[in-house]
């Protein structure tokens, strides 16, 4: 078809594809948006030095049963990092650290496998019973991370101990180990070996 000379051409319009527009968008959104975070490289936890051996068994009245509670903590340890205290007053974390739980019912578990296999007495939760008549073990973890003045890692737990028919017990164990570089995996395993060392003194004391 001819133009004539007095009249120009219109533009010819031509309508973007929707495949192609949602595409562009969609890529257009994943170069700012992140649909969660990285997943670190490993996930760390504790384990017991000295959890009782497999096929092991035990046996015994509410009364002679030892139940342990999840131990409380602080705001700084309620959650899967692992803290730097940096001051008094500063609160860092270990980059890539991630616990697999939280840290209070990591260390319960390291503390009940501890007390099961040093005393050799039946061991429990408060999940799997909720009786008055056990003794109790309980308390709260005050430090589990890394003191950047001290060069260590610090683990700290305020145990309370209440037998049936006599009062309550209360006694501060702690233990540090030195850690030359601050990365996720020499951090973790510095923290399971000072772990296991408050375990260890808690099962003796909380048995006498």
């Amino acid at each position: 078809m001819s133009v004539p000379p007095n009249r120009k051409a219109s533009p010819m319009t031509v309508k973007p594809s929707p495949l192609l527009a949602a595409v562009a968008v969609s890529l257009m959104l994943s170069a700012c948006v992140s649909f969660g975070a990285k997943a670190p490289p490993q996930l760390l936890t504790l384990t017991s030095d000295a959890s009782p051996g497999a096929g092991s068994m035990a046996s015994a009245s509410v009364t002679d049963a030892i139940v342990v509670d999840v131990p409380t903590v602080e705001r700084t340890l309620d959650q899967v990092r692992v803290p730097v205290q940096v001051s008094d007053s500063a609160i860092a974390y270990v980059e890539d650290a991630i616990w697999a739980d939280k840290p209070a019912r990591l260390f319960r578990t390291v503390l009940a496998e501890t007390l099961a296999a040093k005393s050799g007495r039946l061991v429990l939760d408060q999940v799997e019973t909720g009786s008055e008549r056990s003794t109790m073990l309980s308390g709260q973890l005050q430090r589990f991370g890394y003191d950047e003045s001290a060069g260590a890692v610090v683990v700290r737990f305020d145990a309370v101990v209440r037998k049936p028919g006599s009062g309550l017990r209360k006694q501060r164990f702690e233990a540090s180990e030195p850690v030359g570089t601050v990365d996720a995996v020499t951090v973790g395993a510095a923290l399971n070996r000072a772990a296991n060392t408050v375990a260890g003194q808690v099962a003796a004391w909380a048995v006498n």
